[in-house]
Formats: C-alpha cells, sequence, structure tokens
C-alpha cells in the first residue's frame, strides 16, 4: 500500500466521485455521458423528440428532489407493507429496504449529482469539501420537497398513517438518541469520503459498500432513534403530520455527526508520515 503524500491534494467528500469516469463534458449537453464501464453511450433514438439541453444546476436539484422521494416512499412502503401483514416493523426489513435504496440511487444519480439524498451529507461536504455554499439551499429545498412529497405519496397509496413514519426516541431517551444518530452518521459519511479517495476499482462498488453502511446504521440506531440519520427523512412526516415533538434531535445529531464524519477522515487523510516505518538502511 502506497503512504499518504506529504502534501496530499484537497479532500473531495462528495459521492460524485464514488462513481469512476465522472462525466467530463457535461456542463451543457446531456448525451456525453459515459458508462462505469467508460465507453461512450450512442444516442437513444427514441429519445430525439426531449430537449438535448438542460441546465447542469437544475438537473442536480431535480435528481435530489427525485432521490429523496424514493428513499422517503420506499420508507413509507416498507413501514406500510407490515401494518397490512398485520406485523410488527421488523428492524431488519427496514434496514435491508433503507440499504438497497441507497444502493439504487447511488448508482442511479450519482454521476447527476452525488446521490446526496440528506441535507446532513450536503452540509457536510460543503464544510469540508468542495461543495459549494450556493448550492446548498438548492439541494435542502429539493431533498425536504422530496421528503414531503413522499410521505403524502405514501398516504395515499398505502392509507398509511402518517404518525407510524416519524422517527422519535424508544422511552423518551433523547441524550441515547441524539448520541446514536450523531455516532451512526459519522460513520456513514467517514466511509464516503474514504470511498472518494479510493482506488477505482473500489469505488465501482461504492453503492453496496455506501447502502451495506445504511443498513448497518438503521441496525444499530433502530431500537433506540428510529433510525434517521437524514434530516429531511424526519423533517418531511413531520410537517405533513404536524408533529414536531423531537424533531431537533433528527435535525441537529446527523449534521452534526455527518461534519464530524467529514473532519475526522481529512485529519486522518492529511497526516504527513507512512503507517509503516521505513526499512533501515545497511
Amino acid at each position: 500500500m502506497k503512504s499518504l503524500p506529504e502534501d496530499p491534494p484537497t479532500l473531495d467528500v462528495s459521492i460524485d466521485a464514488l462513481v469512476s469516469n465522472q462525466l467530463k463534458n457535461d456542463q451543457e449537453m446531456g448525451t456525453d455521458a459515459k458508462p462505469i464501464s467508460g465507453e461512450p453511450l450512442q444516442e437513444n433514438q427514441s429519445f430525439r423528440g426531449f430537449p438535448r439541453a438542460m441546465c447542469p444546476g437544475l438537473r442536480k436539484v431535480l435528481a435530489e428532489a427525485v432521490g429523496t422521494f424514493i428513499l422517503v416512499f420506499c420508507i413509507c412502503g416498507i413501514i406500510a407493507s407490515m401494518e397490512l401483514m398485520k406485523g410488527q416493523i421488523g428492524l431488519m426489513e427496514y434496514a435491508t429496504t433503507a440499504a438497497l435504496t441507497v444502493v439504487v440511487l447511488v448508482y442511479a444519480i450519482g454521476t447527476i449529482s452525488g446521490a446526496h439524498v440528506n441535507p446532513a451529507i450536503t452540509i457536510a461536504f460543503a464544510t469540508v469539501g468542495p461543495f459549494p455554499w450556493s448550492t446548498v439551499p438548492l439541494y435542502l429545498s429539493a431533498q425536504l420537497g422530496g421528503a414531503v412529497l413522499a410521505t403524502y405519496a405514501g398516504k395515499f397509496v398505502y392509507g398509511l398513517q402518517t404518525d407510524l413514519v416519524l422517527t422519535k426516541p424508544f422511552h423518551g431517551r433523547s441524550a441515547a438518541a441524539f448520541s446514536v444518530e450523531f455516532i451512526a452518521t459519522s460513520m456513514v459519511v467517514f466511509l464516503a469520503a474514504a470511498l472518494a479517495n479510493a482506488p477505482e476499482s473500489v469505488q465501482n462498488l461504492s453503492g453496496f459498500v455506501v447502502g451495506g453502511a445504511i443498513g448497518l446504521g438503521v441496525l444499530i440506531t433502530g431500537p433506540i432513534s428510529g433510525a434517521s440519520m437524514n434530516p429531511a427523512r424526519s423533517l418531511g412526516p413531520a410537517i405533513v403530520s404536524g408533529d414536531f415533538t423531537f424533531l431537533w434531535i433528527y435535525l441537529a445529531a446527523p449534521t452534526l455527526g455527518a461534519i464530524f464524519g467529514a473532519i475526522l477522515y481529512r485529519l486522518i487523510r492529511l497526516q504527513g508520515w507512512p503507517c509503516q516505518p521505513s526499512p533501515s538502511k545497511n
């Protein structure tokens, strides 16, 4: 393993970097996209009637809205399914659903917006990495809008009671809920930052790795806090239901945890000495 350089480049803590062969000429046209394999895509004749150009910023914002909608709707779906089957909401079912959804989103919109789908991640990347602060309000608005629409969709499609989607500390243990949300989110962002600087062979599997981290986070936080790790996931159902009890936990803890995870990885990566001692000279 190569030792870290003495003056490493600025940390790029964005899931954009987790998908190899990122679009290089994607500022104006949407037809220059390349798949992960690196081979150029042939223009699809069936899409000739659609506009060939779209503002890159608009595409990113729409991708975040759609991605957050999919994430929250899938969570609503697994909760409603367990309710319809007269069963208790299982931790493994919840964790598997969240993990698989994140895998799908990383590969679906990772090359478009970075697949944040989480205000905490967006704020952390802007705080530590190169993500522009001017784009943060647009991302946050898109993520919140997607979460609210997904909650309404789950209520309409499944007849789901929105109070079932709320995240609240079990037995009112606010301090414990805050702690696990902080720790779990910091773990996820620490991993995302590490993958962003990993070899390309590892980055190709980034969706599965990040999805696995999300599933692990759900398993260790579910019994304590309800497993949010995402302010939009908690705020959307809270707005629809009108119940903002304990909401501050799910806004503050994931955001602070994400920033901490990004800063922690940056501090580790910026160390200027190799992990292994240099061989002695004879």
